[in-house]
């Protein structure tokens, strides 16, 4: 028998056994190990090497030699190439040094080396052949024939159950996304992106209609209890996170095209589904293309979009202001004063009274300061009766019947004289006689007189000259003379008029010369100057303008009009004859009427007015008698070291004589702020008096309104308009594409399914290797080829496969 030619040292000699090659379908008429799980022929790759798949092209040429006994292996196809193998001389077919290896197809594992079996052993199955009788493959005790392995489906495994609502979901986007019309492909992220443009056109519309108005007017707050501020808050995270999904989605697409053109670091990848993923791997895109690619105007879009929530809650704030209320207020005017008035009788005959409710406030001015303001919440109490049931109210320009005052300094030497004359000393607290009687002490008296030359002359400031046998000395000094330049009495007029610098004033309360010294006692011993002031009290108009907040009441005058027009005294006197009980009657005669008019300053239709103001003249009368008490009356001290007293209410029984803890006349207290107190002080009182009446006015509240700073959407809606832009740009670009790349966006699918070749696999991922597969990465490159997959190249390892080593059999052996 022929032998083929061996190398014995390389390989032994085995018997010449005849191959069958099929090259109809390798894969399906090959036989070998046969995987734990039936492996379908379609999923096979046609570009690997299979092994035991030998085909035409692979078989070799033999030599012609002799033919010898062959032994056939059967397969599952009938042949078409048969190669034979020379049969070793039957000297050699010795025992193997190897283990025989034995083949189970359905144990595991299922080739067993030896003699060892388990309880299932091959004779266990029944089919597999027991003899040993020829050796196949050149092993002892072998099969004498390959044993066909038979591809089943699986057993015992339970059916998929239907697909979920999340499948049905998935098959439908890749069915969109395989469709040839562009807005299907898209279609999921246009309508993501017209999601958050409705959300934030909620937003905005919901501002334009609240922007300036009452935080009340939000009715969801009332019914759902849903509050502005989480209404914003919750379409603005709807709004960004609808934005993201198209930019993602867009990113995922641009990964693909990324490797298109040119090849890449196999890095970019990882960078890139990064960035579809959130903001630190956007960074590291914009990096990596340094802002020049089409990828990193999403990256931008992906990072800013952090701010959106911020710049969403920035755009409302909720000050508050003062808003009109419902209810009214009001504030109290008076046109005509008429205060209750009781008739009092004495001896037949009605006698003069004093206004009651006047006379208490005038009073306190007379002998202190006045009437003080009262502290209340942050200001003082109104001294008014005024209505404002919130904490905030303001009244228009009202016009009100009220009190005037003006005070003017005079000079002293244009009016008094120095001189000591012998005179009547009606001033003095130790007199006990009565004016009227004409009982009233004559001494010498020096200091300042007005009417020095006539035959009344009126001491205002001096002392008493006591005239001894050793010399003179002085006596009682007058600080203080309040003298009315109307005669208390009979009410006539002095000076012609009854006043010097206010001529033009008609019907006054009171025209008064105020007279005070210097600086008490010692300044009228020393002879100084007193100081001299003219003070009227009268009727008038004033135009005001009143406000109330948080308990702090103001008014302002905004204008004043008095009555200036000449006319005669309104004082009539008459003489009672003695038979009646004798004296002097004396009437006001006079109705006080002020009409201001019509183009006053202050005056418009916004002002609340009256033509005609008015007080009949018993009121008018009462009012006058009040000052009465004071006018005239004088502050005397017997010398410098001793307290002054007052003597006043000088009528027909003689004066009256007290102290006073403050002289509010005196110098240097200020003389004319006095007087406009005692004038808001009884004007006051005319508006609280049971003739006012009460102008209505405004009243508000705090209440919150809703401020829209619109600065603050220049993000969240530039961020909206970009991501137009560039998803516009990415499906622009994905079209012009079509036919190199699929719309495959972030889906782990395509990578699945473009994944790396498995000898590339291992040449990355092999311990051998001096680093990790991360740092291998940024070394290798790879380019998408077109319907092709990935082609790789780099300098870290020879993309040849390695030659086999001597000692191993060639492919194909077992």
């Amino acid at each position: 028998m022929s032998r083929s030619r061996r190398n014995a040292g390389v390989w032994p000699a085995y018997p010449d056994i005849p191959i069958c090659l099929d090259n109809s379908d390798a894969a399906a008429n090959s036989y070998g190990t046969t995987p734990t799980t039936p492996t379908t022929p379609e999923l096979l790759s046609s570009t690997r090497p299979t092994h035991l798949s030998p085909t035409s092209i692979n078989a070799q040429n033999f030599s012609n030699t002799e033919t010898s006994p062959t032994t056939t292996i059967e397969t599952s196809s009938p042949c078409s190439i048969i190669l034979s193998i020379p049969e070793p001389p039957p000297e050699i077919q010795q025992r193997s040094h190897r283990p025989n290896p034995r083949f189970f197809p359905s144990q595991r594992p299922r080739i067993y080396l030896g003699a060892a079996m388990t309880s299932q052993g091959p004779n266990s199955h029944k089919n597999i052949p027991t003899s040993n009788a020829h050796p196949g493959l050149g092993i002892l005790n072998g099969l004498p024939k390959p044993p066909s392995i038979e591809v089943s489906e699986p057993i015992n495994e339970k059916d998929e159950s239907e697909p979920n609502i999340a499948q049905r979901i998935e098959e439908t986007l890749w069915r969109y996304n395989a469709s040839g019309n562009i807005v299907k492909r898209w279609l999921l992220e246009i309508i993501s992106w017209l999601f958050s443009f409705f959300c934030m056109a909620a937003v905005v519309g919901v501002l334009i209609k609240l922007k300036d108005e009452p935080l009340t007017k939000w009715a969801l707050a009332k019914k759902t209890g849903l509050t502005l501020n989480a209404y914003i808050s919750v379409l603005s995270k709807l709004a960004g996170a609808a934005l993201m999904l198209p930019v993602s989605e867009a990113l995922g697409q641009l990964k693909w095209s990324w490797f298109l053109e040119h090849s890449k670091q196999m890095w970019d990848f990882e960078i890139f589904d990064n960035a579809s993923r959130g903001p630190w791997g956007s960074f590291l895109l914009l990096i990596r293309t340094k802002g020049r690619a089409l990828a990193a105007l999403g990256a931008l879009i992906t990072i800013f979009s952090l701010a959106l929530d911020p710049f969403f809650q920035q755009v409302v704030d909720f000050p508050e202001r003062w808003a009109q209320h419902d209810t009214s207020s009001s504030i109290p005017r008076v046109t005509s004063y008429e205060p209750p008035y009781i008739p009092e009788i004495f001896q037949g005959m009605e006698e003069q009274q004093s206004d009651q409710l006047l006379q208490p406030v005038v009073q306190r001015f007379f002998y202190d300061n006045g009437t003080q303001p009262v502290p209340f919440g942050n200001g003082t109490r109104p001294e008014i009766p005024i209505t404002c049931p919130t904490s905030n109210c303001t009244w228009p320009e009202y016009e009100t019947l009220a009190v005037c005052s003006k005070c003017t300094s005079m000079n002293v030497a244009e009016i008094l004289t120095f001189t000591c004359l012998n005179t009547t000393i009606d001033w003095s607290a130790h007199s006990t006689g009565s004016t009227i009687d004409n009982t009233l002490p004559n001494g010498t008296v020096c200091g300042y007189f007005i009417n020095a030359t006539s035959n009344s002359p009126i001491l205002m400031s001096g002392y008493i000259k006591n005239e001894t046998a050793t010399g003179s000395t002085v006596g009682e000094a007058l600080l203080v003379r309040l003298l009315p330049l109307t005669t208390s009495l009979t009410k006539k007029r002095l000076f012609g008029t009854g006043s010097i610098n206010f001529k033009e004033i008609r019907n006054p309360i009171i025209d008064a010369l105020i007279v005070s010294s210097a600086n008490g006692a010692e300044s009228v011993y020393r002879m100084e100057a007193p100081i001299m002031h003219e003070c009227v009290l009268s009727w008038c108009v004033h135009t005001m303008r009143s406000s109330y907040a948080w308990g702090e009441y103001t008014e302002e005058v905004v204008s004043t009009f008095e009555n200036t027009t000449d006319g005669p005294s309104p004082w009539e006197s008459f003489e009672v004859p003695k038979e009646e009980g004798g004296g002097t009657f004396v009437v006001y005669t006079q109705n006080i009427t002020v009409t201001p008019p019509v183009s006053s300053f202050g005056r418009s239709n916004l002002t609340v007015f009256d033509t005609t103001y008015t007080v009949d003249n018993t009121s008018a009368s009462n009012v006058v008698a009040i000052f009465g008490d004071m006018f005239p009356s004088t502050y005397t001290a017997n010398n410098a070291a001793t307290k002054p007293s007052l003597v006043y209410k000088n009528y027909h029984s003689g004066p009256r004589i007290r102290a006073l803890g403050f002289n509010p006349w005196l110098a240097p207290n200020n003389i004319t702020q006095h007087m406009e107190r005692l004038a808001v002080a009884m004007t006051n009182i005319l508006r609280s008096s049971p003739s006012r009446s009460m102008a209505k006015g405004k009243a508000y509240d705090r209440e919150s309104y809703v401020s829209v700073r619109w600065e603050w959407l220049t993000l969240p809606l530039g961020l909206l308009f970009v991501s137009l832009i560039f998803l516009a740009a990415t499906i622009t670009k994905s079209a012009m594409e079509q036919d190199r790349v699929g719309v495959w966006k972030t889906s782990a699918y395509a990578t699945l399914l473009y994944g790396l070749p498995d000898e590339m696999q291992t040449q990355i991922t092999r311990n051998t290797s001096q680093s990790t597969p991360r740092a291998k990465a940024k070394e290798l490159r790879v380019k998408l080829q077109p319907n092709g997959g990935w082609r790789i190249s780099g300098s870290f390892f020879t993309p040849f496969t390695p030659k086999p080593k001597p000692s191993q059999p060639p492919p194909g052996w077992i």
